[in-house]
């Protein structure tokens, strides 16, 4: 898989985790952590720049709120835009995913 792809995999994770409500940074990353069990790990130096990505898109928006420590933190939220992305991207990895069990179980 390409880069693109993989960017594309982090941006639909991000959407998805964002669907459930508005999440700061660390949130999403450990939501993602969780859910997976473990098997997937969102290090900041990827997260961030994705974040930035989806805000400068529009396919999310974000104000500066108290966290549940009490901290300034910058939550994230999903747009219209961003509703509609997260199904293209879904329905694309749906895709993606399909050809390689198929490349994995034939080959």
């Amino acid at each position: 898989m390409g880069k693109d792809q993989l960017q594309g995999a982090l941006d639909l994770l991000i959407l998805k985790t964002l669907q459930r409500g508005p999440m700061h940074g660390y949130g999403i990353a450990q939501r993602i952590q969780q859910i997976s069990e473990d098997a997937l790990r969102v290090e900041e130096g990827s997260l961030y720049p994705a974040l930035h990505r989806l805000e400068q898109q529009a396919s999310i928006a974000a104000d500066w709120r108290a966290s549940e420590a009490g901290r300034r933190a910058k939550f994230y939220r999903l747009t219209p835009a961003g509703r509609k992305q997260l199904a293209r991207e879904a329905e694309n990895w749906g895709r993606v995913s399909s050809a390689v069990e198929k490349v994995l179980r034939f080959a």
